[in-house]
């Protein structure tokens, strides 16, 4: 890898820790799910650096890809299990971070993610088969008396992508992609007092473009210019400033031309903890750029 590129990872990832503790600070019963985002987005551009994705906060079954809508009135409880998920970049240089912020008395669920990250991370070194990563999450999750949630993976990140191979299963698996020096990856476990299988819920607030085509809608074209400068990464509702908006990012999912992330959960009542850090493999390791 290229000094400056490393150097860009290592910047993103300095920053995307500072925010994502500063951003957990106020997690708290009663703030603002949209107060936190907003906090967290404008950081990132305050520090001169991009958005990777829109800042995902999602609670209790939700695994992932919620984040606050246009006017979002929901305020956090006592009893919430909130996963504050973070990415930030540079030059389109990528750190993905996130952490669980518990409001209510559940420790080693959230000491389930962690461990397994951690786990995972001290494993990491070239030669090493993404498999045995899976087996490493898995036997630390199920350690403490829970499940890893199989249909989620961590992955590969480069320039402008946040999502390619490998993909780093929390389930154990045979063999699979082998890890390489200069690979770039986020090891994100996610434990569930659930079934350990999410599904796609009703809500969705994330979207990304797929191709660039013409369309007819006025409305449709206004977005696609606004998210022209994301170079394919993902925006959330929120961030379209178009008069029926709703109506045009229904027209380019069904052109397919914008792809959309449901929000991701396990079965009502279960809970989903999440730990994650982003990482450069090395020649006899790993440089966690988010820790």
């Amino acid at each position: 890898m290229k000094e400056e590129i490393f150097d860009r990872y290592m910047q993103a990832g300095a920053a995307a820790k500072k925010i994502l503790t500063e951003g957990a600070q106020r997690i708290q019963a009663d703030a603002s799910l949209l107060e936190v985002a907003d906090f967290v987005e404008g950081s990132i551009l305050d520090e001169g650096f991009g958005i990777a994705f829109p800042v995902n906060i999602s609670l209790n079954e939700a695994a992932a890809h919620d984040t606050p809508s246009p006017g979002d009135s929901r305020v956090f409880a006592e009893g919430d299990m909130v996963k504050l998920d973070i990415g930030v970049h540079l030059d389109g240089y990528i750190a993905d971070t996130a952490c669980t912020v518990d409001l209510g008395n559940q420790p080693l669920l959230c000491e389930a993610s962690v461990a397994a990250r951690d786990a995972a991370i001290e494993a990491v070194k070239p030669g090493v088969a993404i498999g045995a990563l899976g087996g490493i999450v898995s036997h630390e999750i199920k350690s403490r008396g829970f499940l890893p949630v199989a249909n989620l993976t961590g992955h590969g990140l480069d320039q402008y992508c946040l999502h390619k191979g490998p993909n780093v299963p929390n389930i154990p698996g045979p063999g699979g992609a082998i890890l390489e020096e200069g690979m770039v990856v986020a090891i994100e476990p996610f434990a569930t007092t659930g079934t350990g299988f999410v599904h796609d819920g009703s809500r969705v607030e994330i979207f990304s473009q797929l191709v660039k085509r013409p369309v007819r809608l006025p409305a449709a074209r206004k977005i696609l210019k606004e998210i022209d400068g994301h170079n394919g990464m993902p925006f959330a509702r929120r961030h379209v400033y178009v008069k029926s908006a709703d109506l045009a990012l229904s027209r380019l999912v069904r052109d397919g031309i914008i792809r959309p992330y449901p929000v991701l959960s396990d079965v009502s009542g279960s809970y989903v903890s999440q730990a994650e850090h982003t990482m450069i493999i090395t020649g006899d390791g790993c440089i966690v750029t988010t820790a």
